[in-house]
């Protein structure tokens, strides 16, 4: 799938989605025909319930751009849930990381105990699972970590067509990193075979996110096509795929002030993140979409009133450090709820290195101008060079409200070996992770093959 969405400031995001179903028990098959050897052999060989890893280049613009399709921080970020039949977790930890550093030609093999933590609240299966124990949970990220072409390379090997026809074909390096935001993500799960979920599939969700910026012309128009984006067309389906759409986001509220080429096959409307929205849809499938061209370019015309407000996110955040010297600082965070009426309990994660120490006494969580005292909380202190520190905190963020979070820290005295390679670079702080509450649940017991991609938004 492709989703294409116009944005109030003047961009365009595409998303991509090829999802890839694996009818067999990892372990107990020899033969692969369309999911890639190489993680299936990973995940029987290392107990791997579910895996996650995503690697972005560039910040999404929440304020400006709205809500993302897929969350991912700047860098690398993986989280993995173990089988219970794991003897040693972090071990099984380890070895995957420095697999999937071959496989990807990323510096996970860097992930290891000093920048890996245990969450025990902020994240949930997002397949099928018995239970949620988090010992058997690992969650990593590295910021510092640079996405270009060796990681875009090897991802799209792993899909089915490779690039060589599908949507696959507008996978084109030069441009998708010559972009504001760039986010490829492997998702492996497991899911139900039917509707009666009597039996247990495995899926892999490989999703890819870019943003141009450079569409916005005079006068509030925009005129874009996918040879303007990708220097591509789309000359026919994936031969093995049984799915295959674009989807246009054509959501304004006068439509003489949208002009789509060529015609859609149909026309779907959802409610995305509570707004209705209208869908262009174009299905590769269909014969009747390559008979007038042996190319499918499709071009968007759009005219923004002048008068019209970018809507802001109702939950967005913004994170800094402040302070001046090398020795302490103050981390502060702030969480904005933009609804009128309407409360949220959140779930906050920080993960923050060793090197920083933090002093847990000076945590202050201030809303309208009053203390806002957590729900819950859970902090695991760092131990210089073996671990990092973890908080987790569930706070409760009211209707039209900001929510200060700050914390100090003093730096520890690092080994000249143990500064980072580019000085002028600094150090690098971990983003924070945030869930509602309640936090994406395990999967309902449905088949999820047939969903689009802006229903799981």
């Amino acid at each position: 799938e492709l989703l294409l969405s116009p944005l109030p400031a003047g961009g365009i995001a595409a998303t991509f989605q090829f999802r890839t179903r694996w009818d067999a028990a990892p372990g107990r098959v020899s033969h692969y025909r369309l999911f890639p050897k190489a993680l299936g052999q990973l995940v029987a060989a290392r107990g791997v319930r579910e895996l996650h890893l995503a690697l972005t280049q560039g910040f999404w613009r929440t304020r400006i751009w709205g809500q993302p399709p897929l969350q991912a921080p700047a860098g690398a970020e993986l989280w993995v849930w173990f089988q219970d039949t794991v003897a040693d977790v972090d071990k099984a930890w380890k070895e995957l990381s420095n697999i999937l550093s071959g496989i990807f030609c990323a510096s996970l093999n860097f992930i290891d105990s000093t920048n890996s933590v245990t969450p025990t609240a902020s994240f949930k299966p997002l397949g099928l699972a018995n239970g949620t124990d988090h010992r058997l949970l690992r969650y990593a990220v590295l910021p510092r970590e640079v996405v270009c072409t060796e990681n875009l390379t090897p991802w799209k090997k792993l899909l089915p067509c490779g690039s060589k026809a599908g949507l696959a074909v507008l996978l084109k390096a030069e441009r998708l990193f010559h972009s504001s935001y760039h986010s490829q993500a492997v998702h492996i799960r497991p899911i139900c075979r039917d509707a009666s979920c009597q039996a247990v599939s495995w899926e892999l969700r490989q999703t890819l996110t870019v943003v141009f910026e450079n569409f916005s012309g005079t006068q509030g128009k925009k005129d874009w096509s996918l040879f303007k984006m990708f220097s591509r067309t789309i000359t026919e389906a994936c031969p093995l795929a049984s799915q295959s759409k674009i989807y246009v986001d054509t959501s304004v509220k006068d439509k003489e002030l949208v002009e789509v080429t060529p015609s859609p096959t149909s026309l779907h409307e959802a409610i995305v993140q509570g707004e209705k929205r209208t869908y262009a849809v174009y299905d590769l499938l269909s014969p009747s979409l390559f008979n007038t061209s042996r190319s499918l370019n499709v071009q968007l015309k759009m005219t923004w009133p002048q008068d019209m407000e970018l809507s802001t996110p109702v939950l967005h955040a913004h994170r800094y450090v402040s302070g001046y010297g090398l020795q302490t600082g103050k981390i502060s965070t702030l969480i904005y709820n933009t609804h009128p009426y309407r409360a949220f309990p959140v779930i906050l994660l920080e993960t923050v290195p060793w090197y920083l120490r933090l002093y847990v006494h000076t945590l202050t969580i201030i809303t309208k101008g009053k203390e806002n005292k957590p729900s819950y909380i859970h902090y695991q202190p760092a131990q210089d060079r073996r671990r990092p520190h973890l908080l987790e905190m569930l706070i409760q963020l009211p209707a039209n409200s900001v929510t200060k979070i700050t914390i100090q820290f003093e730096r520890a005295l690092l080994k000249w070996t143990e500064y980072p390679p580019d000085p002028n670079h600094g150090f690098y702080f971990l983003p924070p992770s945030g869930a509602l509450v309640p936090s994406v649940i395990a999967m309902k017991e449905l088949d999820m093959e047939q969903s689009p991609l802006f229903t799981s938004l």
